[in-house]
């Protein structure tokens, strides 16, 4: 076995809540500075061409793709938060996927918030975006996200490494202790 010792279901959900609160506040917090303090498509220098503020209002999901689809992102940020909060009670026993499921909610639910909330309606709001790299280019826009989208990007990327490692939900590494016993059987 591993010889970790596993996580509990109250001590899991407790994580994954207290870090998707966390990272939710931080989002809609900047969010809130950022609508006082800057005026739309204003581009301000932080960092040279390292680091801008630049605010703008996306429908879309990234780099505006979809503009017109804002409702089906309402439905699939819904859907994902969700899924997370039913693996949180039903099967995460692991620290590192309770951090990385806590982390990626609070960034689904930064945007989800913005999506039902904000103008131009319920469950079709624009999210706000405000972070500029100038030198991150895709295709032939730069990259303009927020706090929620570094969270649900950076999450993602460990969920990718949990996998890899072979990192189960419920803490064990490798196949099930169901199929090790069947591949024994055999």
């Amino acid at each position: 076995m591993t010889g970790h010792r596993l996580y509990s279901a109250p001590a899991a959900g407790a994580t994954i809540a207290s870090l998707a609160i966390l990272v939710l506040a931080a989002d809609q917090l900047s969010k809130f500075f950022v609508l006082r303090h800057l005026t739309e498509r204003e581009t301000v220098t932080v960092v040279g061409d390292l680091l801008q503020w630049h605010l703008v209002f996306n429908p879309g999901a990234a780099f505006s793709m979809g503009e017109g689809m804002t409702w089906v992102f309402t439905i699939v940020m819904a859907l994902v938060a969700a899924a997370i909060v039913y693996l949180a009670i039903t099967r995460i026993r692991s620290r590192a996927w309770s951090i990385v499921l806590g982390l990626v909610l609070g960034g689904v639910l930064g945007n989800l918030t913005d999506r039902l909330f904000r103008d131009p309606g319920f469950a079709v709001g624009h999210v706000v975006d405000f972070i500029l790299t100038p030198w991150m280019w895709f295709w032939t826009r730069p990259a303009i996200y927020n706090v929620a989208d570094m969270f649900i990007v950076c999450g993602m990327i460990a969920v990718a490494v949990l996998v890899l490692i072979g990192l189960n939900f419920d803490g064990t590494r490798g196949a099930k202790k169901a199929e090790v016993e069947e591949r024994g059987d055999e």
